[in-house]
This record gives C-alpha cells, structure tokens and sequence, in this order.
C-alpha cells in the first residue's frame, strides 16, 4: 500500500491531461437532485437555524472523516465514540445515548443507526446541521437537531480526480472520484478511498476501504431513477484512551496505550443501498420517495479500565490499573423507505408551500456484550511501566439484546405566505412504532408500542429580501435501543423545543443567529453500578445562543467565524443509590462545553502572482464535564489551530500541505469517565498530491 502510494505521486507529476481552462470552456450542464422534506421553499426563507459545511471546506482541511467536518459547527460537542470506533457526538447539548453512535441521515434517510463505524468524507459533497425545532419533521429526531449527509452523485459532464495523501506517523491514503455520462439517458459516479494508518497512540493502527458507486437513470424529462451503493471494511484496535488521576491530563503520555495489543483489531462492515425517484408533476409540484437499506456489523475485542470504584487497584496505589476483558458482536439491518408530494399552490388568496409525505422502517440490532473481570485471574498493567502480553481471560457474555423496531410516520407541512413580509408554517407529524427487546441471557422480553403526534408552528418576518426573523416552536420524540440491567426497555425520549433567530445574506456577507430553548426527558447515561448497561438519568434542559458569519474581503480573502453558548444541565435529582451518587438538578451534562468558538481565513496568493491559497482554522473548546457520574472530573478547555497551503502546481495538479495542531496543543477530545479519556492528536503534518481530469 505505501509503496503503491509513493509511486501514485510520482505518476501524477509525469501526467499530461486537458487543462482546467479548456474545461471550462466546455459546455457544463451540472444535474441538481431535489432534498428530501425540504419542498420548494429556499434555506433563507425556512424559519430553522441550519449550517451548511460544503466540499470545499473538506478539501481545504484535507479531512477524511464525517466527525471532522462537524467540528466546524460550534453547535457541535464530540462524545464517547466507543474506543474510537464510531462517529457520536451531541447537538445543542443533549448527549443522547452514550452506548450507541449517533444518528444522522443520508440524502434524507435514516443511516447512521447501527455499528457501522467512521463515515467517510470521500463521497461527502455536503453536510447540513438541521438545527432545533424543524428537525421534528424528521421524525424520531432530537430537540438539539439532525444532520443530513448529501452525497456527491452523479453528472453527465466528464471530470474526476486522484489525490495521494502521506503524512505524521506513518499515514497513507488514496482517494479518488470520477463521474461521466455514459449516453443521454444514463450518467454514473464512483468514488472512494483507501487508507492505512497508523497514529500518534502506541499500537493504535487502523486499515479502512471505501467504495461508493452510483448511477442516474434519466427516464424521461419529468422522471429520473438513481441507484447508489456504499461499501466500508475498517479494521482497527478498540482504544479507550488514557487514565487521568486527580484532574491531571498528563497523569500519563497521551500516547501511551492502556489496552492489550494481543486483542487485535475490531472488524467493522457496512453495506448501503439507496434507491431513489423524483418526478416533475406539473406547475412545480414534485413526487419523490425510494428505498433504503443497510447492514452494518462489529466484532472485536477489548481491555478496558474498569470503572468499579471498588475493584479499581489504580485508586489505591496509583499506578496499577486493573482491567476488563470484553468482546463487542453487533450486527444491525435497517430497511426505510419513504414518498413525498411537494409544490405550492394559491388557497384562499394565500401562497401555499405544501409539504406532505409518508415514511417507514424495520430496525432490527443485535447487540451482545461478553466480559470477565479481574476476578481469580490478575489482568492489569502498570500504567508507567507497561509490559504487555498477559494471559488473556475468556469472556463470558453478559447480555445479548435482539431488538426489532419498526415504525410508520405521516406529515404534512404548510409553510404560508401571509402577505409578503409575514409567513405562517403549521406542521404535523404522526408516528407509530412497536420495539421488540429480547435480552436472550436472561430471557427477559421487553415489547413496547408507542403512537406520538409531534406538531410545529413557526412564524416569519421577512422585512427585506436578505433578511429573515424567525420564531419557531415544535415536540419530537426518540425511541430508545438497548436494555436495562434487568433486561426491560426504555421508554421514548420525549422533548420540546422553541427558537427565536434570523438570517441575513448580501453581498458577500452572511450573519445568522439564534437563541434556543429545550428540554428533553427520559435522557440515558452509563450505570456505573452495571457497566456496560445504560440507565435512565431523567430530564434535562439546553438553552443557548449561536452566532455565525461570513464575508469575502477585497476579493482575496474569506472569513467565516462561529460563535456558541449552550447551557445544558439536568431537571432533576438523580441518584445512584449503589454507589450512594446524587447528581443533583443543575448538574452539567458530560463533554458539553459551554462556550465554543470557530474561525477559518482563507487567502487567495495570486493578486501576488503566487498560484496558491493559504488558510489558518481556529478551534477553542471551554472547559466540561468528563463524566456523568463524577462531578469533580472536568476535561480543561483548550485552543487548536490548524494550517494550510495548496498550490497549483500545473492546470491539473495540485499540492497540498497540512499542518494540524500548529501548536502542539495537549488536549482532551472528550471522555466517558477519568479512566476512559480520549486524548487530542500532538502536531501532525500531511503532504497531498491532487490530479484532476
């Protein structure tokens, strides 16, 4: 693999191809696809907070995971991400389940449930933060909100390109993409990636393929068909990070791996199919809908801190840590299709943009946890001294929950203009699920069936044509996966959710905010009694502020800043009564920082007659709370600054240098308890090479 990349770049320097200029002077008929639950009214004009991260910023930072993009929205909090196996994160401060990845949608279907580890940024062509209360049309979403990955699909013009990437400890990749029509009827895409890395953390290495292959199939003026599939195969060691003792983040090098090199890599696979239509009815009323489906597993095995106070040897002399032995066997299928009829239409002398449609799914997850702690056996590591390769317990399972979802949403939307400054949005959205848990150690069943009506209103003001104000207010509900110690089930998380904002855009200028408050009841947390088991921490509110602008100066130069306040805290008393735990109401809710803050500078070099671009990104995280259960522990807040340079080396080639973590900031991604902290990367470097064609 490194060999073949090496050869690649010097491939790349040697090629000849059609210049960008002569592209351009081609005759370009770029192919647009219609989103889903969006209608036809334009972003400005939705009375919903929502940050757009498009491909430029990907290229630009050179990022080649999902859960990097999202940093650059300050709504965004990482969270536990299973031994940096799987993408979680929080949105508007509420956490959500720290056992399970986070959801999010794919060209508006239901694919991030399951295991199905980091989602690449190969075929990403942009990422919508769906903010607060419209995410509600969503259904079964967040009150903090819902992102929606849109794909790059494909177009009938021909281009595509290579791009080689090494860099710090030993990482390589090759990525690449190519979209072409094959004759009037049917275009075709595919792109994807290869990467073997390794990383700043002892031991730590992971090898990932990614392909995703797409075709259009444009039936005739009014109809057209798309197809497209993902494939992703990643192997890499379970990570829980490091151990912090008495708040000191250096308690041991962030590199220093805490696990057991022996377990080998965890397996991860998926697979997705997406099957779509869209057809143009008459008078710009629109029917689209299609299929989705997708599998996803995870296998592997551990040697994770245990969290027991009580078992804990490191507690007592500082240095000893004792561990768990665990295997993970998780597999998931999920089956989602969806119909939709948009358009307007004047009712009563009013403008209606109207949005209805029907949607539904089969969720089935099967998630088995076996472990054996230190018990007869001694399983632990001198976390000073490490010295590796100890007999290797057997674990026993612990649990194992076949779960089966399944669910059926109506809504309707009527977004209306009341006069030409003043819109009226009324919507509402109906859902019906059943979820079937059998905890098979046990034999404990859990069923549930569920019936929830999630209405919105939202009224807007709209004194000129750049700027829009908004208030918006709606219900939304979240069913819950998982089990319980004792084998039951959870009820459905249950939230509410108002905003008031606004949004300008004029030459070369954008501003938007937005002031928020929600609550959402029935959160989970880890059990601390029962590790590896969630239980039900109660209620909790977020309120905040956010802020986020963009400007283009002199031609040259490209701002964009991000600003956020989020206050998240619990509703309500909540005790562990084994431990004797009291998490009081107004406690923080863990890795949700109060104050985030976001800035990229992008500077064009060639009003200097340097073919070139170079750009800076700001990242600072305030201070947070590291575990639910501790309220002592906090993770410290910290400053990242990123570096980059591209230059143009011919029409079609392309040079580009990273340079991540400028300073050499130590840091704390994020954290699920003290012993189970997640270091940030030290300063790395990456060299890319880019041919277009």
């Amino acid at each position: 693999m490194k060999y073949l990349v090496s050869l690649l770049i010097l491939l790349f320097l040697t090629l000849d191809g059609v210049s960008a200029k002569e592209q351009e002077d081609l005759e370009r008929i770029e192919v647009s696809y219609r989103q889903a639950y969006r209608g036809d009214v334009p972003v400005s004009e939705i009375p919903q907070a929502i940050t757009t991260l498009d491909r430029s910023l990907v290229d630009d930072i050179n990022m080649t995971r999902f859960r990097d993009v999202l940093l650059f929205s300050p709504s965004i909090a990482l969270q536990n991400d299973g031994g940096n196996l799987w993408d979680s994160y929080s949105i508007r401060g509420f956490p959500g389940n720290e056992n399970v990845p986070t959801g999010y949608l794919v060209n508006g279907f239901a694919s991030g449930r399951g295991f199905g580890g980091h989602r690449d940024a190969s075929n990403i062509e942009y990422v919508e933060i769906l903010k607060g209360p419209g995410s509600a049309l969503y259904g079964r979403s967040d009150p903090g909100g819902v992102i929606n990955v849109v794909t790059r699909k494909p177009q009938y013009a021909t281009e595509g390109y290579l791009k080689t990437s090494l860099g710090s400890d030993d990482r390589y990749r090759l990525e690449g993409d190519y979209t072409s029509g094959i004759n009037d009827e049917f275009s075709f895409r595919i792109n994807g990636a290869v990467q073997d890395y390794d990383s700043f953390r002892d031991f730590v290495t992971s090898e990932k393929k990614v392909v995703n292959p797409s075709l259009r199939w444009q039936v005739d003026k009014d109809t057209s068909v798309l197809y497209a599939f993902e494939f992703m195969q990643h192997e890499q060691l379970f990570d829980r990070g490091i151990v912090v003792l008495n708040g000191n983040i250096k308690t041991v090098p962030r590199d220093r791996y805490l696990g057991e090199p022996a377990d080998g890599p965890t397996k991860i696979a998926s697979r997705g199919h997406q099957l779509t239509f869209e057809h143009y009815l008459k008078n710009n009323w629109f029917l689209t809908g299609g299929l989705n489906y997708r599998n996803s597993s995870l296998d592997g095995f551990s040697s994770d801190a245990e969290l027991s106070a009580s078992r804990q040897t490191l507690f007592e002399d500082g240095r000893t840590l004792t561990r768990q032995r665990r295997r993970r066997d998780y597999n998931a299928e999920d089956l989602s299709g969806r119909i939709e009829f948009s358009g307007n239409a004047e009712l009563f002398h009013l403008t209606h943009h109207l949005l209805m449609g029907a949607d539904v799914y089969r969720y089935d997850l099967y998630t088995l946890l076996a472990r054996v702690r230190n018990g007869d056996g001694v399983y632990e590591l001198d976390i000073f001294d490490p010295q590796y390769g100890a007999a290797q317990p057997v674990p026993v399972t612990l649990y194992a929950n076949d779960e089966e979802q399944e669910g059926f949403g109506l809504y309707i939307q009527d977004q209306m203009e009341l006069t030409n400054q003043w819109h009226l949005l009324l919507g509402l959205r109906f859902d019906q699920y059943q979820q079937k848990t059998l905890e098979v150690v046990s034999g404990t069943q859990s069923d549930q069936n569920e019936s929830r009506s999630s209405p919105r209103v939202a009224l807007s003001y709209l004194p000129t044509d750049n700027l829009t104000i908004y208030a918006s207010y709606s219900e939304g509900f979240v069913p819950i996966s998982g089990t319980d110690y004792r084998g039951q089930g959870f009820d459905p998380e249950e939230s509410d959710s108002v905003e008031l904002g606004f949004k300008y855009a004029d030459n070369g200028l954008s501003l938007s905010g937005a002031i928020f408050d929600a609550t959402k009841n029935n959160i989970l947390t880890d059990d601390p009694v029962h590790p590896g088991y969630p239980a039900t921490l109660g209620a909790a509110t977020s309120r905040g502020l956010e802020l986020e602008a963009g400007v283009s100066l002199a031609h040259y130069t490209d701002l964009r800043m991000a600003y956020s306040y989020t206050d998240s805290e619990t509703k309500n008393d909540s005790t562990v009564y084994d431990w004797g735990v009291n998490v009081p109401a107004g406690s923080d809710l863990v890795n949700i920082p109060k104050h985030r803050f976001n800035a990229m500078i992008k500077h064009d070099l060639r009003h200097w007659q340097i073919n070139a671009d170079i750009g800076l990104t700001a990242r600072y995280v305030d201070d947070r709370l590291g575990a639910t259960v501790d309220l002592s522990y906090r993770l410290p807040s910290y400053e990242v600054f990123d570096l980059f340079y591209t230059h143009q080396l011919t029409n079609n080639t392309e040079l580009q240098i990273n340079i991540d973590n400028l300073f050499d900031e130590y840091y704390m991604l994020n954290a699920y308890s003290a012993l189970w902290t997640t270091p940030g990367a030290p300063r790395q470097f990456s060299v890319s090479l880019r041919y277009e064609f």
